[in-house]
């Protein structure tokens, strides 16, 4: 991530999450949270270390006391010019001497500790050992909403990484197709959503004909033909906040048949979307979205979740599937993002991130979502 992350919020909105998220935590029966480098640590203070090594950084928070980061001291100078670092004590350690321990000073012996999925195990088991009455549960886990419902701010700076990616897609569908290999198409992809802002690109699926059928599908050398159906799936990280958007494309005239499952995602996408207000529950996304394939007739092609959130990663939670029962609030972000995937034929995706209003949903990404022929 960049600095400009850092640079759009404030010492006071870094405090405030740091002090939201050590509360949450307390109402969750967790005595802290430790929160090791990653998305995480950026998003409660702006701090991402120069590198990640074995050297111990963690963030303690704890309802009632002050946020401290530990951090090695050849990195503390960096760590205090994050934009977050008012908001917090800093706490260094040199080479030589034992970080655990000082850490250990800052847990309650027999508590119950919140961490980050990411921290190291190196880490996690040294200070068990230094804690031997302590214990520990993901962050995901434990808090899974902990970044899921974005302030103002956020869904700014969400709504112009969508229509970067947006932009990026404008151009993509004008650059030829037929007889380009995969990896060619999906380089344009990667230098156009750079060139819009984006410090970071995450995925640049370009999945063509039998391809389309593998969701994740990494492009390749296959060479793209005409009457290839192409699933384009991208995105990245703009001003540190995610874009994912999904389109199908079509080289050259499509089939009958390629038009109808074509049209079939683009009813369950707009299903799904409609389903999107607050207090419905996650799970009712994609019961809308799975229902019209499924009516279609093709439910068993259908063969992931509908959507995932997004915010300083391009997925995170909450999920949009069977059995999510967590209600939409409004700031939350997620993909609605249905598919139907034949076998050995083609694939089709339609793609776009929507954030909960006061009354239903916003889309991010605004492009059409009819069938686009490419040559």
């Amino acid at each position: 991530m960049t600095g400009s992350t850092a640079a759009s919020f404030t010492a006071d909105d870094y405090r405030a999450r740091m002090e939201r998220a050590a509360r949450t935590a307390a109402e969750a029966g967790l005595d802290g949270l430790l929160v090791a480098p990653g998305p995480d640590l950026v998003w409660l203070t702006g701090y991402t270390p120069p590198a990640v090594t074995e050297r111990l950084t963690l963030l303690v928070l704890a309802a009632g006391q002050d946020p401290v980061l530990v951090v090695p001291a050849l990195e503390a100078p960096d760590a205090r010019q994050a934009a977050g670092a008012p908001a917090l004590t800093l706490r260094d350690w040199t080479d030589g001497k034992d970080p655990y321990a000082a850490t250990a000073a800052l847990l309650d012996a027999a508590g119950r500790f919140g961490i980050s999925d990411n921290a190291w195990a190196l880490h996690l088991l040294a200070l068990q050992q230094a804690v031997p009455g302590s214990s520990y549960t993901s962050l995901t886990e434990a808090l899974p909403m902990l970044r899921a419902v974005k302030d103002a701010a956020e869904l700014e700076l969400m709504t112009a990484a969508g229509a970067a990616a947006d932009a990026t897609f404008e151009e993509i569908r004008n650059v030829p197709f037929a007889g380009r290999r995969e990896a060619e198409v999906a380089a344009d992809l990667d230098g156009l959503l750079r060139r819009y802002g984006h410090e970071q690109v995450d995925f640049t699926i370009v999945a063509s004909g039998p391809n389309g059928a593998n969701p994740h599908h990494e492009a390749g050398g296959r060479v793209i033909e005409r009457g290839d159906m192409v699933v384009l799936d991208f995105g990245g990280l703009k001003d540190g906040y995610g874009s994912d958007t999904s389109r199908t494309v079509h080289v050259g005239e499509p089939t009958d048949e390629e038009r109808r499952v074509h049209d079939i995602v683009r009813e369950a996408q707009e299903a799904g979307f409609r389903a999107v207000r607050p207090g419905a529950a996650c799970q009712d996304v994609d019961r809308a979205a799975r229902a019209v394939i499924a009516d279609a007739g093709y439910g068993e092609y259908f063969i992931h979740r509908t959507g995932h959130g997004i915010g300083v990663t391009t997925h995170e939670p909450p999920y949009m599937i069977e059995g999510e029962e967590r209600p939409l609030v409004p700031g939350m972000c997620f993909s609605v993002e249905p598919g139907i995937y034949l076998p050995g034929r083609f694939g089709v995706r339609i793609e776009d991130i929507v954030t909960v209003t006061e009354d239903g949903g916003r889309r991010l990404n605004t492009t059409s979502r009819e069938l686009v022929i490419v040559e």
